[in-house]
C-alpha cells in the first residue's frame, strides 16, 4: 500500500502557523513512508473563498519548503461536487439517511433545551427531498466507534451519544464532514494527520466511511497549539499568519524547526537542528497529545540563532528585501540612491550578531543612508542633560584633529574626552551616539562613526551642538 496524506486548507484568510505545522508533519511522513503528499483546497465555502488567498497558500507552503512540483495537486473540492452529491445519493439509498424538515427552533421546543443534540424526530418519517428538508446520517442506536489514532491511541465514542448529523443541506449541497470524507476515499488517502480540533467530527466521519463500504484511513491528531493563557490560537486574537512572520524577517528555516517541536522533539537535549535530523527522527507515535504553547519569544530566540548562522553574504542577501522594499515589505525611509551597498556590507556582521529578525536591520542602518538621523526625542532627552552640549564641542574639536579616521582613534580620543569632565566612556558616549545615530542603542559606535565618515559625522555633532542651549 502507497501510503498517501494529504493537507486540505480552506482559502478563506492568511495561512495559520498550526496549519504550517500540519502541513509539515504530513510532508515528513509522506517522505519517510515513501508515499505521496496531496494538496487540496478546500474552496466550497464560496462566500469567503478569494483566488489571492489560494496563492497565499501556495506561496506560504513554498516558503516553509514544500514547493510545488514536489507534491500531487492543488486539487479543489468544488470540483468534486458532483460526488459528493452521488455519496449522500447512496446513502440515503441505502436507509442509512433520511430527510428532515425540522428547525433550529423545532428542536429546541420539543427538548427544551438549545444545548441539546437533534432528537431524532424525522427518522421514520419517510419524508422525501425537498426545499428546506437536509439529510442527516442514521446513526447506529448501539455500539462504539473506536479510531485508531497514531497520536491518541484507540479514543472511543458510544454511538447512541452521536446525533444524527447533517450532511447535506436544505438546498441538497453536502457540509464539510460528507465532503471531507468523499475527497479522501477518491484520492486514496490512507492517513489523515490533522489538529486535535478535528477529533470531535472523526467519529461522524469513520462512521460515513463505513456505510460507504470503504475502509477509513488511519489517523492522527496532533496537539492543538495555544497562546501563553493556553488557549486556542486565534485569527482575532493572535499573531498566527505565516506571511506575517514572514515579512517581520523570520526566517524559513528557524520557522520550520520551530513548528515542528510543537508537541515533538529530537533525541537528545537539543531543539535547534539540521532539517535532515529532523526528518531522519520524527515519528507521529512520539507526538505528545499535550496542548502545544506557541511561545513567539522562543521562536523570535530561534530566528536569531538562525540568522547568526548564515554567512555574511548569505546576510546580506537575506536584508534586501528590508533594505530595498517589496510587495509586502514596506520601503525603507532612504531614497534608493542614498543606499551605499560598500557602506551596508562593511556593517553587516555588526548587525548580524545584533538583530532576531531581519526586520530589525532598517532601524540598526537608517543612520548611515539619511542626510541626517532620524531622532528619537525620548533618546534624545535621556542622552543630552547637562553638560552634553559641552561635550559635544569638545569631541568636535577633538575628531577634527584626528590625523586617522578609524574606530579606535575615534574611541580612545571620545575616552580621553569625557575622561577630562570625570565621565565614563559609556557616559561620554551616549550624547555622540545620539546625535549620529538618532538613537541611545545600536551597532558599535566607533565602527558606526568609521563608516559613517568624518564630515557627516562632525556635521551632525556640530547640528546637535546647535539644537542644544
Amino acid at each position: 500500500m502507497t501510503v498517501r496524506v494529504r493537507f486540505a486548507p480552506s482559502p478563506t484568510g492568511m495561512f495559520h502557523v498550526g496549519g504550517a505545522r500540519s502541513a509539515l508533519q504530513n510532508w515528513i511522513y509522506a517522505k519517510q513512508q515513501g508515499g505521496v503528499f496531496v494538496l487540496r483546497i478546500e474552496d466550497t465555502d464560496a462566500a469567503r473563498n478569494k483566488p489571492e488567498w489560494t496563492e497565499g497558500i501556495l506561496s506560504a507552503l513554498d516558503w516553509i519548503g514544500i514547493e510545488r512540483g514536489g507534491y500531487e495537486g492543488p486539487y479543489f473540492q468544488s470540483q468534486n461536487a458532483g460526488e459528493h452529491r452521488a455519496a449522500a445519493q447512496r446513502l440515503h439509498d441505502a436507509g442509512r439517511a433520511y430527510f428532515c424538515d425540522c428547525t433550529r427552533e423545532d428542536v429546541q421546543a420539543r427538548t427544551g433545551s438549545q444545548y441539546t443534540g437533534y432528537d431524532g424526530f424525522c427518522r421514520d418519517r419517510g419524508l422525501e427531498a425537498g426545499e428546506g428538508r437536509a439529510l442527516r446520517f442514521r446513526t447506529p442506536d448501539e455500539g462504539v466507534t473506536v479510531v485508531v489514532d497514531l497520536v491518541r491511541g484507540e479514543p472511543t465514542f458510544e454511538n447512541k451519544l452521536i446525533e444524527d448529523f447533517v450532511i447535506a443541506r436544505g438546498d441538497g449541497s453536502p457540509v464539510f464532514l460528507l465532503a471531507n470524507v468523499v475527497d479522501d476515499m477518491t484520492m486514496g488517502i490512507t492517513h489523515v494527520i490533522r489538529a486535535e480540533e478535528h477529533l470531535p467530527n472523526t467519529p461522524k466521519q469513520q462512521l460515513l466511511w463505513d456505510a460507504l463500504g470503504v475502509k477509513p484511513p488511519i489517523w492522527a491528531h496532533v496537539p492543538v497549539v495555544v497562546n501563553e493563557k493556553r488557549q486556542k490560537l486565534s485569527k482575532r486574537r493572535d499573531k498566527v499568519a505565516l506571511e506575517a512572520y514572514k515579512d517581520e524577517g523570520y526566517l524559513a528555516g528557524a520557522m520550520r524547526n520551530y513548528l515542528m517541536l510543537l508537541g515533538w522533539a529530537p533525541s537528545g537535549d537539543r531543539e535547534i537542528v539540521p532539517w535532515s535530523v529532523i526528518e531522519d527522527e520524527f515519528r507521529l507515535d512520539e507526538v505528545n497529545p499535550s496542548p502545544a504553547f506557541f511561545d513567539e519569544k522562543k521562536l523570535r530566540a530561534f530566528n536569531g540563532e538562525y540568522i547568526r548562522a548564515l554567512g555574511v553574504d548569505e546576510f546580506v542577501a537575506a536584508c534586501q528585501p528590508w533594505l530595498t522594499g517589496t510587495d509586502t515589505i514596506a520601503p525603507p525611509p532612504w531614497q534608493p540612491e542614498e543606499f551605499d551597498a560598500e557602506a551596508f556590507a562593511a556593517v553587516a556582521p555588526l548587525a548580524q550578531t545584533r538583530i532576531a529578525v531581519l526586520s530589525e536591520i532598517v532601524p540598526n542602518v537608517d543612520f548611515l543612508f539619511l542626510a541626517a538621523p532620524l531622532i528619537d526625542e525620548a533618546a534624545w532627552a535621556k542622552a543630552m542633560k547637562e553638560g552634553a552640549a559641552d561635550l559635544l564641542a569638545a569631541a568636535v574639536a577633538a575628531f577634527e584633529a584626528l590625523a586617522t579616521w578609524d574606530a579606535e582613534s575615534l574611541k580612545s580620543t571620545l575616552e580621553a574626552v569625557g575622561a577630562e569632565r570625570g565621565l565614563k566612556l559609556g557616559k561620554a558616549q551616549a550624547p555622540v551616539r545620539v546625535a549620529v545615530t538618532g538613537r541611545t542603542v545600536g551597532l558599535p559606535l566607533f565602527e558606526s562613526l568609521e563608516v559613517l565618515g568624518r564630515e557627516r559625522t562632525l556635521s551632525r555633532l556640530r547640528a546637535a551642538r546647535v539644537r542644544l542651549p
